[in-house]
């Protein structure tokens, strides 16, 4: 279980094609210093398992799946990606429910700076949008955020330019794709109300 409130952007020092299906996908930064192999690493929101940490590096086994569902395929060395340490029960809950089970990937329509802040629109398909509401949250590459409206085919957010300094979204543009996780108590909601 993460919040989303991310703690640091690693940068990507492999990704590399395991011999079978899925990849290795190597981490560097000094947070990963504390990891322990089996340690739970939220990555761009997609929960992975350290398997080899060596000083500030971490490296994680990456499966077909996690491949085909989430972004981190697309990484490349001097990518930056969010990273978030698994909390724990003494951790305050500043953001939000984010298990790191990543729905699906949404794509940035725009992401540009009006006054002080930014503003990020994201398209989504009806499967996280229908979990979507004005003032909920939404896990974007792990990030905890804000909805502030509701687009005919996505979602606005806004963000404070805090928010865009010590997260890849320094380094994001439009037409980029991002890892997107609906609030959780929604799906759950949506389960027992016999939506699904």
């Amino acid at each position: 279980m993460f919040t989303g409130l991310v703690q640091g952007a690693a940068s990507v020092v492999s990704l590399t094609p395991r011999e079978a299906d899925g990849a290795r996908l190597t981490l560097a930064h000094p947070l990963l210093s504390k990891a322990k192999s089996g340690d739970s690493i939220a990555t761009n929101g997609c929960c992975l398992t350290v398997v080899d940490p060596q000083g500030d590096q971490a490296s994680f086994d990456l499966l077909a799946e996690t491949l085909r569902l989430t972004n981190l395929g697309e990484l490349r060395a001097g990518s930056i990606v969010n990273i978030e340490p698994s909390l724990l029960p003494t951790d305050r809950m500043g953001g939000h429910f984010v298990t790191g089970h990543v729905d699906c990937v949404g794509q940035i329509a725009c992401l540009g700076r009006e006054g002080a802040d930014w503003r990020l629109d994201i398209s989504a398909p009806e499967s996280v949008l229908r979990h979507v509401v004005r003032k909920g949250c939404v896990a974007v590459d792990g990030m905890s955020l804000t909805v502030a409206d509701l687009l005919p085919d996505g979602f606005r957010i806004w963000i404070i330019p805090h928010t865009l300094e010590v997260t890849n979204l320094s380094r994001r543009k439009a037409g980029d794709r991002v890892n997107l996780e609906s609030d959780l108590l929604a799906k759950y909601a949506e389960k027992l109300l016999g939506k699904v």
